[in-house]
């Protein structure tokens, strides 16, 4: 009996394309539409994602150590305004100018000339490319491992390094991943590994606060056992969550010129996970609280909220980290060979000190998003990017609503020609319910060779798209995107 073979819903070398660097900037009015852009959405999206994946054809080792490049795409009176620009970094322009790699990469990618040119250099490009937010008047192109790059919101121009007036240092760590206090707070960290005592290698996490001005109304610093690869956490209105993965660093292969500093990090499915709750306010008197759960990888966590002495927190979890084969392309790679990334639930009892954990939705998903007024409070629906397929992984092409109320879901998809990215929640001005408001999400067409934002009605993605804006070329695949109502044209 012949075995059959199951079609896949994707074609994994129009996947690839969406790999491939978009050198050129643009600036232009979207006319290709499909659909109608709601009148009453008014404001701006931006993106961020690795814009440039090669110099001169020699490639990255990873994505992930491509130069940032801004998307900005502005509403008003129903037309739509696209923009995109290269965050001007020192590292950027110096190897523009050079025509080669200067600098190593996190992950991977190596300075030009083998690894004696890269040995005992640990100096790391700060490529301002993972996540952008409009806060206290500023544009701000972040990287977790270094400080904001500041740009012009209008013509997405760099400023220059961010220090926050003063409150970050050179070589200050300032997240990727800020959250949005409904009650008017921006809250980030920064990481930064180094000290030691008795027991080995600490980690310092830097809590920040930043009142609506973007002053820096709150900073306290805490050390924690052990090495930390933390990429997001979640908040409440008491509390910064962090999940530490159980990882370890061994830096002698980064520190020699073989690898990247994240192919140092190993995995280890022996250990807990630990999840660390830090208190926002530091003069509480409430010290640092550290639970332990089963043994995964975090990177994204959807919301966190209290309730009768507990505190819920979903997250996206892997079994272990993804990380693909070594010494392969990135763009080679075998999805069956790593482990989908899943939304779990994770209820931490404050009294017991108990963690109970359970799978929510078993389809490979990532970038969850929720309503932003109800960051860090009770919550009904989550928005993810999603798998076509229902188990196995696969990449995103789908985005998916779940009612955590009633389990119910919708589904909305691209496939089998297109590819997602993360998804951001516009509310609806004047809306009185959660799920009032738009979804908003850049998407390659590998059969089009082309790149859209697709604009979703967020009560109901069965619906289809309410607007489908159409570019005029391709926008590698991002990372992370904010919506702001401020209207700006260059």
């Amino acid at each position: 009996m012949k075995t059959q073979i199951k079609e896949l819903p994707y074609n994994l070398a129009q996947w690839k394309q969406g790999y491939r660097s978009q050198k050129q900037e643009y600036d232009y009015q979207i006319t290709e539409i499909e659909g109608q852009i709601p009148h009453d959405l008014t404001g701006t999206l931006f993106r961020n994602g690795p814009g440039l994946l090669d110099i001169n054809n020699e490639s990255v080792r990873h994505p992930f150590d491509g130069d940032g490049m801004i998307c900005r795409i502005t509403f008003q009176d129903g037309r739509a305004y696209f923009l995109n620009r290269f965050v001007q970094t020192e590292s950027y322009l110096a190897e523009q100018i050079a025509g080669k790699f200067l600098y190593r990469g996190v992950f991977g990618t190596k300075k030009t000339g083998g690894w004696l040119s890269n040995a005992f250099d640990v100096t790391l490009k700060n490529i301002a490319n993972t996540q952008v937010v409009y806060w206290g008047g500023k544009l701000l192109a972040l990287w977790e491992a270094a400080e904001p790059h500041r740009l012009d919101p209008k013509t997405l121009d760099t400023l220059g390094i961010e220090y926050l007036n003063n409150t970050l240092k050179p070589g200050d760590a300032f997240a990727a991943h800020p959250l949005f206090d409904p009650k008017g707070r921006m809250v980030n960290f920064g990481l930064k590994a180094g000290k030691f005592d008795r027991t080995g290698l600490l980690t310092e996490i830097t809590v920040y606060e930043l009142d609506l001005d973007g002053e820096v109304v709150e900073q306290h610093s805490h050390l924690i056992s052990g090495f930390a690869f933390i990429h997001d956490f979640a908040i409440t209105p008491n509390y910064c969550i962090f999940f530490q993965n159980p990882v370890s660093f061994n830096p002698v292969p980064f520190l020699l010129g073989l690898k990247g500093a994240a192919e140092c990090v190993k995995f280890e499915p022996e250990k807990p996970t630990k999840i660390i709750l830090i208190p926002r306010n530091p003069r509480s008197g409430e010290g640092i609280q550290i639970f332990e759960t089963k043994s995964g990888f975090v990177f994204h966590h959807a919301n966190a909220f209290e309730h009768d002495d507990k505190i819920s927190i979903d997250s996206i979890a892997y079994d272990t980290f993804p990380e693909p084969e070594p010494d392969t392309d990135f763009r080679d790679l075998d999805f069956n060979s790593l482990t989908p990334g899943q939304l779990w639930r994770f209820e931490l009892d404050l009294k017991t000190q108990q963690v109970n954990s359970n799978l929510v939705e078993p389809r490979c998903c990532e970038f969850p998003t929720i309503n932003p007024a109800n960051v860090g409070n009770p919550y009904r629906y989550v928005y993810m990017g999603a798998a076509q397929t229902l188990d196995g992984n696969a990449p995103l092409q789908s985005i998916i609503k779940l009612d955590r109320e009633t389990g119910s879901q919708q589904l909305w998809t691209a496939a089998p020609t297109g590819y997602v990215n993360e998804p951001v929640f516009v509310p609806r001005p004047g809306g009185t319910q959660e799920d009032d408001g738009w979804l908003m999400a850049m998407i390659y067409d590998g059969s089009r060779d082309r790149s859209a934002v697709v604009i979703l009605d967020a009560a109901d993605l069965t619906k289809g798209a309410v607007a489908t804006l159409w570019l005029t070329h391709y926008i590698p695949y991002g990372l992370h995107g904010s919506w702001t109502d401020n209207v700006f044209i260059n």
